[in-house]
């Protein structure tokens, strides 16, 4: 009997620490079989960050780097500097990326790094407390907007995926979800395309991708995965934004 469905090769047996409804777990799964897809896996070296995905080395048979907090980029341009024949991509949420990592990941995009960036905007600071994150949307409830974020104050929530296009470096950004079978399986050929790009030295490449975090939404599963089609993409609308593949 041919199998149809198997854990991917690159793709640790280890028990997830995500809570129940978070969309980590998926999107792990969408880079290993990417990774598995062009069987770089010998040479495929992740950049860990801080936050949710800090333990990216227990669920990947891969090497892995830490980085400090938002720097994963700026570690990505060394590994890949010095080991230009390998596959890097970094993984990191909005707190990292899009906060205390705002120069790096611009900088790395403006200078082409020939690198992967797999960014998970959830909204929130998932693992310090729920605290709003510079992707909060308007009149979202967080442990530090307690009467929800106010633009008058706190600004607007930072469309990363549409920044990142417009960075001259830029080959590849995109926008996707993971809330439906449908949309995991158009999220997968993204993730597939962005480590393609790297592989064929076609520039820097970025996905983003909208996720779930049930415990700071104070939500059920469903009710999260609900919101993601249901309030995010009203803000942060699903798209490639970028992609000097195609032509003009």
């Amino acid at each position: 009997m041919q199998p149809v469905f198997e854990r991917p090769k690159v793709l640790k047996t280890t028990a997830t620490h995500y809570c129940a409804g978070c969309h980590h777990g998926i999107v792990h799964r969408l880079v290993a079989e990417a990774i598995d897809h062009f069987g770089v896996q010998d040479r495929t070296i992740g950049i860990g960050s801080v936050g949710c995905s800090v333990l990216l080395y227990e669920y990947f048979d891969i090497d892995v780097v830490e980085a400090p907090h938002g720097r994963a980029p700026a570690v990505g341009t060394g590994v890949k500097r010095v080991h230009p024949d390998s596959v890097v991509f970094t993984y990191q949420g909005d707190g990292d990326l899009a906060a205390i990592g705002t120069a790096e990941i611009i900088h790395a995009a403006n200078r082409g790094e020939l690198m992967t960036v797999i960014f998970l905007n959830n909204t929130t600071y998932g693992m310090t407390g729920g605290q709003m994150a510079p992707t909060t949307l308007p009149g979202q409830v967080t442990t530090t907007s307690p009467y929800g974020r106010d633009v008058k104050v706190e600004g607007y929530p930072i469309r990363m995926a549409e920044l990142i296009a417009m960075l001259g470096g830029t080959g590849f950004s995109a926008r996707v979800a993971v809330d439906t079978p449908q949309r995991v399986l158009e999220a997968g050929k993204t993730i597939r395309k962005a480590f393609g790009m790297q592989i064929e030295k076609q520039g820097f490449a970025f996905v983003e991708v909208l996720g779930a975090c049930p415990t700071n939404w104070g939500m059920s599963a469903l009710e999260a995965n609900a919101r993601v089609s249901g309030e995010m993409m009203g803000y942060f609308p699903l798209g490639v934004y970028k992609d000097i593949t195609v032509s003009a």
